[in-house]
């Protein structure tokens, strides 16, 4: 499906739920008909959903009926997909084919560096991104760029093979949204303005599939 987006990793805790819930609310908020599509067991994303307040611009969900596979409601126009920890073999084979891109988060730590790497390398090897069905990138995530931690993992990136599209701080701003059903774009600017900064690449490979400038 066009403007559909897959986020992945297996390592857990590496941030998916964030990207995925303020990736959906900034289609939402652009007039798209958005689905938020949660295949994760701990359904961190469709608890978004349920958090989130009906003035905020809408996000559905899996359209859900007896006997019949979930699928995005009629009419939709962008699907981001979150994902379990683990995501391999045939059931990641199979979601691949359902989205147009995946988006990869990383954080700086030497075990998320090392389960990703792998992940990247099985990824990269995926029939439907080496057709270019899937056209993978990564985001830093909380990413202190004053650590050691930080400049082991742009060492990383460097080599890994595909495009980075920008880092995102480490920040209670995603916390506290996330407990209210938010996106950091619904915060306000005295707040959130560099965050919303940190988004721009991300946001313009997103819309065009371009990558607009290094991180």
């Amino acid at each position: 499906m066009r403007n559909s987006f897959l986020i992945a990793n297996p390592k857990g805790g590496s941030g998916k739920s964030t990207l995925a819930t303020n990736l959906a609310g900034w289609f939402a908020r652009r007039g798209h008909r958005t689905m938020l599509g949660d295949i994760d067991r701990q359904q961190s994303s469709r608890e978004w959903l349920r958090r989130r307040a009906p003035s905020l611009p809408y996000v559905a969900t899996w359209e859900i009926a007896a006997d019949k596979p979930a699928r995005p409601p009629q009419h939709t126009t962008h699907v981001v997909l979150d994902t379990p920890a683990g995501l391999h073999g045939k059931k990641l084979a199979h979601v691949l084919k359902a989205v147009e891109r995946v988006i990869v988060p990383l954080q700086p730590s030497i075990f998320d560096i090392l389960a990703t790497r792998d992940f990247l390398d099985v990824l990269l090897e995926e029939k439907e991104v080496r057709k270019q069905h899937a056209f993978v990138a990564v985001v830093g995530m909380r990413v202190d760029a004053r650590t050691r931690a930080a400049a082991e993992l742009e060492r990383f990136l460097e080599g890994a093979g595909v495009p980075v599209l920008t880092f995102l701080r480490d920040t209670q701003n995603y916390v506290q949204a996330a407990a209210h059903g938010m996106t950091i774009f619904e915060m306000p600017a005295f707040r959130a303005s560099h965050d919303w900064e940190q988004w721009l690449p991300l946001i313009a490979w997103a819309e065009t599939g371009e990558i607009d400038a290094k991180p």
